[in-house]
């Protein structure tokens, strides 16, 4: 995870790559990824300091490195990075820790 060291995201943002999975409709056909729904599930790459508060104190992330989450359908910024693609998100948008 060395190479992720340079996306550091600021606050409460999170990096993540997306896990897009190839979707075969009943008769085996392979949807084309324009066709799909948008990928909602995600591994955390880099997680940033914290929120902090308006009375100054930081709130830590409740998420890690390595954690499978869920995340609001539209949120966040796609950003590409050294040839791969990766969504950077408000902690806010994750809904959920996949165990």
């Amino acid at each position: 995870m060395e190479g992720y060291k340079v996306l550091k995201p600021l606050g409460d943002r999170v990096v993540l790559e997306v896990q897009k999975e190839e979707e075969q409709t009943v008769g085996g056909i392979v949807l084309a990824s324009n066709a799909q729904e948008k990928p909602q599930t995600g591994k955390i790459v880099v997680v940033g300091d914290g929120k902090v508060l308006d009375n100054g104190e930081k709130l830590a992330p409740s998420v890690k490195t390595g954690d499978t989450v869920l995340f609001d359908k539209y949120a966040g910024t796609e950003v590409k990075y050294e040839e791969k693609a990766y969504l950077v998100v408000h902690e806010k948008d994750i809904v959920a820790i996949v165990d």
